[in-house]
């Protein structure tokens, strides 16, 4: 979905620049019952975000280019709105390469899916479960 097909406040934001896997977690979660919007970058991300839009989550990819996980996050920090959406940081880096993203959650690929939409779960309630 785009940004303007979703209540903005009630989505959740898919930042992967690997646009099999971004489409396949987005898939899987809209099954879930959520609304989703993708983002192919950070810059991407960080634009719908700065449009006023508030998702419940952000699942975020670090390594990706335009603007990469560690500068899109560094960026929402700056901002209290902004700072305090959940972000689970998705990545293939090791642990010590995202301790300082200051995620609410690091998961490392390949990802194992129900574990990530229990993750989801636990901050959107919303969806159709």
């Amino acid at each position: 979905m785009t940004p303007a097909e979703v209540d903005p406040n009630e989505h959740i934001l898919v930042v992967e620049d690997d646009r099999d896997l971004r489409d396949t977690l987005a898939e899987a979660l809209r099954l879930e019952g959520y609304e989703v919007v993708s983002a192919e970058h950070g810059e991407a991300a960080l634009r719908h975000l700065r449009s006023g839009a508030r998702p419940c989550m952000v699942l975020l990819d670090l390594m990706m280019p335009v603007m990469d996980g560690w500068t899109l996050r560094r960026e929402m920090l700056k901002d209290a709105a902004l700072a305090a959406i959940p972000v689970v940081v998705m990545t293939a880096a090791g642990a010590g390469r995202a301790a300082g993203v200051e995620a609410t959650v690091v998961v490392h690929k390949p990802l194992v899916m129900d574990d990530l939409v229990a993750l989801v779960e636990a901050h959107c309630p919303h969806g159709a479960n």
